[in-house]
């Protein structure tokens, strides 16, 4: 089986309300494979069934080549998840986090040390190594998160919303290091809501929404199959009925969202056309990106904050 992951008509529940729908997927190995959506759509409960925290109601799942129903301890030692909150121990300084954690996996404690102060030095955590928990930065609390979901040396890596809540510099130095991991043909999981983290790092995505994949595919083919090269973005504000109307008259494939009208043209010569018709109005052309894919799947964007 040389999937990293075969997921079969998973379904799950919570209190009569649906959370994942009849949801099959594949992850090939060495692949860094994204699951995009707002909050609520079923991101992490998808992953918690990967790592074993959820039990699907219905459907199979299979991890590194094992059954999820019969196998989970097995498949639980080798995955590394870097969750989405830090859940750091206090009582400890960040090198004694990663020891400890390296303990309850079993890990001989030599080799736990080593790889404790090799992850600590790749995290550029060598001046904090004997801080307690409370006194890192959110970054460093973040970096060192990640180090913990590598102790194991994990053969599936889950990064669920791994930078919510960092600064764009502390988020950009994440990305950096699990593109270093990409080019070791890691295989990963991302679960996010940042459209550009998903643009970075993916080889591939699902869009989800509402507990089912709307679509998956490159970030590439997602953009080109249901966008095309740009977007005309137009601020519409009260007169949205009327744009509305033209629109539809002249066959205009389009999404409307907070005062702004989102145009999507088959080609630039379509496009070309109906910007020499727009007058008084304010617009912009820009190169499409997921976001749009999202809206038009979905009907409304996903905020960064979501």
């Amino acid at each position: 089986m040389n999937a990293a992951v075969i997921a079969k008509n998973l379904f799950k529940e919570f209190k009569s309300v649906p959370a994942v729908s009849n949801v099959s997927f594949e992850i090939q190995r060495g692949e860094c494979f994204g699951i995009l959506g707002p909050n609520g759509a079923g991101k992490s409960t998808l992953m918690k069934m990967i790592y074993g925290h959820v039990i699907p109601n219905k459907g199979e799942l299979f991890v590194l080549g094992l059954n999820s129903k019969t196998d989970m301890s097995q498949i639980r030692s080798k995955i590394g998840v870097v969750p989405q909150d830090d859940s750091l121990d206090t009582d400890f300084n960040a090198l004694e986090n990663l020891k400890i954690f390296a303990r309850y996996h079993g890990i001989p404690s030599d080799v736990a040390s080593a790889r404790a102060h090799q992850f600590i030095s790749e995290m550029k955590l060598t001046e904090h190594r004997f801080k307690r928990v409370e006194e890192l930065s959110g970054g460093m609390k973040r970096r060192l998160v990640v180090a913990r979901g590598l102790m194991n040396n994990p053969e599936l890596i889950i990064l669920d919303e791994p930078t919510t809540g960092l600064d764009p510099q502390a988020r950009l130095w994440i990305w950096s290091y699990f593109e270093s991991l990409k080019a070791e043909k890691k295989t990963m999981i991302l679960t996010t809501h940042y459209m550009e983290e998903a643009e970075v790092l993916c080889d591939r995505i699902a869009i989800v929404d509402q507990g089912q994949i709307l679509d998956c595919d490159t970030p590439k083919n997602l953009i080109s199959k249901h966008i095309g090269a740009e977007v005309v973005e137009i601020n519409v504000g009260k007169e949205a009925s009327y744009w509305k109307t033209q629109f539809n008259a002249q066959g205009i494939d389009f999404q409307d969202y907070e005062s702004k009208l989102f145009a999507f043209f088959p080609d630039a010569l379509a496009r070309q056309k109906f910007i020499a018709q727009i007058q008084n109005v304010h617009y912009l052309i820009r190169p499409a990106n997921l976001n749009d894919v999202f809206l038009k799947l979905a009907g409304y964007q996903i905020r960064a904050n979501a």
